[in-house]
């Protein structure tokens, strides 16, 4: 007896391996049972038969050996293994004590949405190192010439200039980061 898979379950997954994310199945329940369930979905390692405490040593364990580990899960006997990952996933239709223990709550119980946070946060992370580049870019030419430092050359800023620059620089990075919210995940 086993509980049903969800329908976007074997899409998750396989999208979660195009971006090299290792998926451990790490359940109290007992091994044949998981291991039937992960061929089925193509699971990396199944780790059975293990109590709450066992699982967030597991996840120490994995954290010790350099892996960053995310954990999804929605029960009770998922709290501890949520807060020792280095981010918790807990589906809003979990436990409330799993919700507490984590740093992402999904509304749905949506294995697809994992997915969907993942990308999230890596076009958030390059949108972040956008701005930071052309924030870089644009001081390291902007204040050596509004100093003055190449008025020898000719070329000078006015404040009033350097000002308007400046805040321009400001709607650049701001507009970058709000493209966001016309990111498709």
């Amino acid at each position: 007896v086993t509980d049903p898979v969800k329908e976007t379950t074997p899409e998750a997954i396989r999208l979660l391996h195009d971006f090299g994310i290792r998926i451990i199945m790490l359940t109290g329940d007992n091994r044949t049972t998981a291991e039937a369930v992960a061929a089925k979905l193509s699971i990396d390692e199944v780790i059975a038969d293990v109590l709450p405490d066992g699982k967030a040593e597991v996840i120490r364990s994995l954290q010790d050996g350099g892996h960053p580990v995310a954990m999804a899960g929605d029960g009770i006997n998922d709290a501890p293994s949520l807060t020792q990952a280095n981010v918790g996933i807990a589906f809003g239709a979990g436990t409330s004590v799993a919700i507490q223990s984590s740093e992402i709550v999904l509304i749905k119980d949506n294995p697809m949405d994992v997915v969907k946070v993942i990308n999230i946060s890596k076009k958030t992370n390059s949108k972040m190192k956008q701005n930071l580049a052309w924030a870089t870019g644009y001081n390291l030419i902007a204040i050596p010439v509004a100093a003055g430092l190449f008025v020898s050359y000719g070329l000078t800023l006015q404040p009033q200039w350097g000002a308007l620059l400046m805040s321009a620089s400001s709607i650049i990075v701001v507009a970058n980061a709000l493209s966001l919210r016309y990111a498709r995940v």
